[in-house]
């Protein structure tokens, strides 16, 4: 999940009639509860995703199975790029190929491999460390400040990183996945550095279509060459459908909308719901457990996020 930023110009009609003013009340009225419901069904979605490549990566293996992802999440997104191509000419695609790899591929890769070691929970917890480390990032990189408050977060999140690698799933240690999805997170903060520096003045649906398909075309003879030999069963193959038509490309496009009508800042709240829908999926659906070191993880890395988002406001 990334946090990518739209700028939007809204022109308030200041000679509005009453018939207007009527129709204003009337839309904020549906807003009030339209944007709380989208975000909710939008953090169902991105949680459930690592419920899906926990179903499908022992079948398919990482690299196939990022693979479909990436290829099934670019046609998705295809006509946003279509409509927008005049923009992607020469060296930019270079950029997009390398955002691409950075923001998209490897992430995703990191994310399937600690599927195949750790409970769904895990990757969906770590997964919230992205909000952490594009600070971290724009500090040691880009000059940006980080402040005290983000630094007390960031401490608090590496905390909870630590409290969760510690733990132990019916007996078996989680630590490498943990690292994984650290890693992936980690490659997330550098991507939307990236795409905040090299990419402005693009449409954020498009260049995503551009990054995926890129990544797609890059990964896909790494894919054809682990191509399990093995036959997959049909809930795989669903899993990983769903894993590029509904958690790619359909919830890209829903949550650049979002942006579009509540800007960046709010619609970033859907980091709170991810980890706690990926975690309530894997105990729901697949009996996977609650642990005491994932409940206390979740808190400190929610906790540092939520902190560290009123300290950038």
């Amino acid at each position: 999940m990334r946090s990518p930023e739209l700028a939007v110009s809204l022109t308030p009609n200041c000679s509005a009639s009453p018939k207007a003013g009527s129709n204003a009340g009337a839309e904020t009225e549906r807003a009030a509860w339209r944007t709380p419901l989208e975000l909710t069904v939008l953090g169902a979605i991105w949680g459930s995703s690592f419920l899906f490549m926990r179903v499908a990566a022992k079948d398919f293996g990482a690299i196939p199975l990022v693979e479909m992802r990436l290829g099934l999440g670019a046609l998705i997104l295809l006509p946003f790029l279509w409509k927008a191509r005049a923009s992607f000419k020469g060296a930019i695609w270079a950029k997009l190929g390398l955002v691409g790899l950075i923001n998209s591929a490897v992430p995703f890769m990191l994310f399937a491999w600690a599927a195949q070691r750790a409970p769904a929970g895990v990757g969906a917890i770590t997964n919230s460390m992205a909000v952490l480390f594009t600070a971290l990032v724009g500090f040691l990189f880009f000059g940006e400040k980080i402040g005290m408050q983000r630094a007390v977060a960031l401490f608090a999140g590496f905390a909870g990183v630590v409290v969760l690698a510690s733990g132990k799933t019916a007996g078996a240690s989680i630590g490498w996945a943990v690292a994984a999805g650290c890693s992936a997170a980690f490659l997330y903060g550098i991507g939307a550095n990236l795409v905040r520096r090299q990419l402005t003045g693009l449409p954020a649906a498009a260049v995503a279509a551009a990054t995926l398909g890129t990544s797609a075309l890059l990964t896909l003879p790494f894919a054809i060459a682990y191509w399990p030999d093995h036959a997959i069963p049909m809930k795989s193959w669903f899993s990983a459908s769903m894993l590029g038509v509904l958690c790619t490309g359909i919830a890209f496009v829903m949550y650049y909308r979002l942006i579009q009508r509540i800007g960046a800042g709010r619609a970033v709240a859907v980091t709170y719901l991810v980890p706690l829908f990926g975690v309530a999926w894997g105990w729901m659906l697949l009996g996977e457990p609650l642990t005491g070191s994932m409940l206390v993880a979740a808190l400190l890395i929610l906790g540092s996020v939520a902190l560290s988002q009123r300290a950038a406001k």
